[in-house]
């Protein structure tokens, strides 16, 4: 028994303490949630009600275009008919939610003419309907009148209709364009990407699908040497020309590009579609400066937690709290690899109500060892020695132990399950905790005090000795 239990020990802490020096040699970390490490919260809502295939769907592209911000670890997820995104550590918020706010229908319209800024018309000037309408002036008399034509309200955005939209650079309008009918949509795009060309400057690469191929083509054929818009969204993204009339299902966006517009023209031609029309509910952006304040506020009382506790097993069960100290120590390396591992392999975040979670846990556990140690006094009162009462007493401990943590473990199943938000979170770590209290308990408490109560300097010494802990008379 001595040296199976030796065995279970060892086996226990290297198992925990690898994890833990295997994360750290992968550079791997808990990856930290919103509230911990600042970033940006939105809620979105369907305009109109929707299938549950059709959220799926919009929460996959929603998550493309977040992944190709490079945000790290975003958590994306449909709480009841509304989409949560949640992009922690994002360094700038604004261009973050303009990109994946962009709901409409990528399309592709023909550039009529250019017009001039938007400009109240004077009173003593009256303009006919025609005139109020977006179309390119006939004669040279009448080139400044589109100044005084609004630009296209969303409504009146039809894609079987001309329109004049504005071009909007980091937030200002640059120009406006009269164009045309839709002649393509952003289902014709597979993908793109931007790059270098020969000389170093910055332009965006697109591959075409199998049908939408030859339907760009043909527009090629149509607009070649003219140019034509990409719009999303009421907004001209980009306005190239045309400079070929066949493009064999792959070609090329050049211009005075800077690295990030190339990017963001890539995202948007990537993931310019969703399927359904998303209303913004409630922005919230929290501060790294916030994140950070919480993120100490909760280890700060974590650590107090665990010196208080382990203060106070040692204190009062001796050489027993030196085991609870161990025991905390073991799960604690090992949780920690967990955590991390996960982080980087399935997106699990560690946010505040994760961290309260962890800081619950150690309540359980520590009920754990009081409920082994007290069944251990209960038999030394009935007359045995300590050596013979810790393979009994802890067989009957176990049995409250695992019903203890059953509950828990039921109460934070029940939590993740049928609660959304950061609830979740506390129920999750709470739960593995709990999990690994129950595991931990029999491979390394048990043998562990079984050990020690098979020696009589651990079980005799004169302040930290078993017997003392365990209140043993004479001792």
């Amino acid at each position: 028994m001595k040296r199976s239990g030796w065995f279970m020990v060892i086996a226990t802490f290297v198992i925990s303490i690898g994890a833990f020096v295997a994360v750290l040699a992968l550079n791997y970390a808990p990856v930290l949630g919103l509230d911990l490490q600042g970033g940006l919260s939105v809620v979105y809502a369907p305009a109109h009600t929707v299938s549950q295939a059709t959220l799926n769907e919009t929460i996959s592209i929603i998550r493309n275009r977040v992944d190709g911000l490079g945000v790290a670890e975003p958590n994306i997820t449909s709480q009841g008919h509304d989409i949560v995104v949640q992009l922690p550590g994002v360094k700038d918020p604004a261009a973050a939610l303009k990109i994946i706010g962009q709901t409409a229908l990528l399309r592709f319209r023909p550039v009529l003419c250019s017009a001039a800024p938007y400009t109240k018309p004077p009173a003593s000037l009256h303009l006919t309907a025609s005139e109020l309408t977006p179309t390119c002036p006939t004669s040279a008399t009448n080139s400044n009148i589109l100044a005084y034509v609004p630009t296209t309200s969303t409504a009146a955005d039809l894609p079987t209709s001309n329109v004049i939209l504005p071009q909007i650079v980091n937030g200002a309008v640059v120009g406006r364009y009269v164009m045309g009918p839709s002649v393509l949509t952003g289902s014709a795009l597979k993908s793109a990407y931007a790059g270098l060309d020969s000389t170093g400057n910055w332009l965006v690469n697109f591959t075409l699908t199998k049908t939408g191929s030859p339907a760009f083509d043909a527009l090629a054929k149509k607009y070649y040497g003219q140019y034509v818009a990409i719009v999303l969204d009421g907004n001209v993204i980009s306005a190239p020309k045309i400079n070929s009339t066949s493009f064999g299902g792959q070609g090329q966006i050049s211009g005075q590009f800077t690295q990030s517009q190339a990017d963001n023209l890539a995202l948007v031609l990537r993931y310019g579609a969703l399927p359904v029309q998303l209303v913004q509910q409630t922005v919230q952006t929290v501060s790294p400066t916030l994140g950070q304040s919480s993120l100490k506020a909760g280890v700060f009382a974590g650590i107090v937690g665990l010196i208080v506790v382990m203060a106070y097993t040692i204190f009062y069960y001796r050489a027993l709290g030196i085991v609870v100290v161990l025991g905390l120590g073991t799960t604690a390396a090992l949780l920690w690899g967990i955590i991390s591992y996960m982080g980087h392999t399935s997106g699990l975040t560690l946010d505040l109500s994760g961290v309260t979670g962890l800081i619950v846990s150690i309540g359980v556990t520590v009920d754990s060892y009081i409920v082994f140690f007290e069944r251990l006094k209960d038999e030394v009162r009935s007359g045995k020695t300590v050596r013979s009462s810790v393979d009994r007493g802890f067989k009957k401990a176990f049995r409250t132990i695992v019903a203890a943590d059953l509950v828990s473990f039921i109460g934070a199943l029940l939590l993740y399950l049928l609660s959304i938000g950061p609830v979740r979170g506390f129920a999750f770590f709470l739960g593995l905790s709990t999990v690994l209290d129950v595991v931990t308990s029999w491979t390394f408490t048990r043998p562990l005090v079984m050990i020690l109560g098979r020696s009589e300097v651990v079980t005799k010494a004169k302040w930290l000795g078993m017997a003392r802990g365990l209140a043993v008379k004479g001792a």
